[in-house]
């Protein structure tokens, strides 16, 4: 990674960092316990990830999110091993050197290793991402260990886990009080199992840090804190697209890309229905 100063515009962010060589599982294990956190993003179509790769940003993530930021699910239960596919193959053709990571589906991993292996393999050879992730501590430590023993690098999903909402009785932080000794259980089962980094979602920041100092390979966090080894967000709720979606109180807008799409069909609307647009200067002369 070298900061990239030759080609950034006044409207950069100062410490833009640009990859200059694939993003791989060994880089980011190198940042374990470094004083320079990674950032992932979640991506779901080439254009994005195109964008994001461009910023510098180190992982993408096609998360299972995509069932209701894409698809408009429900819930994140509902998307198919298909889907996830087609997502994740286009944004692995847009990610140039970034490290791609993509969610199994609800379904596709809780039967058995068998199962977890074979979804593993099929998600990877139609997207050509780079690492799974899979969602579960103790109970699913059998899974992880299955897929690592096939080759995958895989990443776990600790504290809330979305894909087990109902079981948790809705969106709740998890590791509060007594808790924090059942993250402490799933982080070292994933990790025994073979988990090559350990995400924690919605977990008291102290429980993270505690967790993340005492875990040998890289965390990472959304909102968990500050002290993991690397942060993501779901893209939308980082730039407020839509604009009147919900915001979970962990994500930050550094934007407000909901507001500018509105506005811009709106103009196209009212272009295109006054008749100015399309002007001369976008038409072909015969």
């Amino acid at each position: 990674m070298v900061e990239n100063t030759a080609d950034r515009s006044d409207n950069s962010p100062v410490g833009y960092m640009e990859p200059t060589k694939q993003v791989r599982l060994t880089d980011l294990q190198a940042r374990k316990g470094s004083d320079s956190p990674f950032a992932m993003l979640t991506a779901y179509d080439y254009s994005t990830a195109k964008a994001f790769a461009a910023a510098g940003v180190e992982v993408l993530l096609v998360g299972d999110s995509a069932a209701n930021v894409v698809f408009g699910y429900p819930t994140t239960s509902h998307i198919s091993m298909d889907e996830m596919c087609y997502l994740a193959a286009a944004v692995v053709r847009g990610a140039d050197k970034a490290f791609v990571m993509v969610d199994l589906p609800f379904g596709s991993y809780e039967a058995s290793d068998e199962q977890a292996v074979r979804s593993s393999t099929e998600i990877l050879h139609r997207s050509g991402a780079h690492c799974v992730k899979l969602e579960g501590g103790v109970r699913i430590a059998p899974r992880i260990k299955a897929i690592k023993d096939a080759g995958i690098p895989v990443c776990a999903h600790i504290g809330f886990t979305p894909q087990s909402v109902n079981n948790l009785g809705g969106f709740k932080v998890q590791g509060r009080g007594a808790g924090s000794g059942q993250l402490i259980a799933d982080m070292q089962a994933v990790v025994e199992a073979g988990a090559d980094i350990v995400l924690m979602e919605m977990v008291p920041s102290d429980v993270a840090k505690r967790v993340t100092a005492e875990c040998p390979v890289p965390t990472i966090g959304i909102g968990a804190g500050a002290d993991c080894d690397g942060q993501v967000l779901v893209w939308h709720d980082m730039v407020a697209f839509p604009e009147d979606g919900h915001r979970p109180k962990f994500a930050k807008q550094w934007g407000n890309v909901g507001e500018v799409l509105t506005r811009a069909a709106a103009a196209y609307k009212k272009e295109v229905q006054e008749g100015t647009f399309p002007a001369e200067e976008h038409t072909f002369n015969s």
